[in-house]
């Protein structure tokens, strides 16, 4: 047999079945613990969809996706329109406890006083 009749005689996958699935991840943090999920979703699932599909729900009885907000590498996004492409990592998050403006300016006004 020659090497081109041996190739030929391997199995190979079929170029649909390659290009169905995507890696993709689902991230969760609190201060205390974070929770990376990786796992492959077809092609066309939303954001909302690999969360629920990671079961990172489960794992924090925090997290409810149908309020959270959700983001990809730190961009924010609507997570039911956001369709994943290979590498995204969906990021869950928490609701802010303080207002960044007024906490920033609390900070700033307490180091002005601090330096007076």
């Amino acid at each position: 047999m020659s090497d081109v009749e041996n190739k030929s005689s391997i199995p190979t996958a079929d170029a649909a079945t390659i290009a169905a699935d995507i890696d993709v991840e689902v991230a969760f943090a609190l201060p205390d613990r974070q929770q990376i999920v990786a796992l492959q979703v077809q092609q066309g699932c939303t954001a909302f969809q690999a969360a629920e599909l990671s079961g990172i729900a489960a794992q924090f009885a925090e997290i409810d996706l149908s309020t959270m907000k959700m983001g990809v590498f730190g961009k924010a996004v609507k997570p039911h329109d956001y369709v994943m492409h290979a590498g995204d990592r969906v990021e869950i998050y928490r609701p802010l406890i303080a207002d960044p403006k007024a906490s920033r300016k609390a900070r700033a006004d307490k180091a002005q006083a601090v330096s007076k």
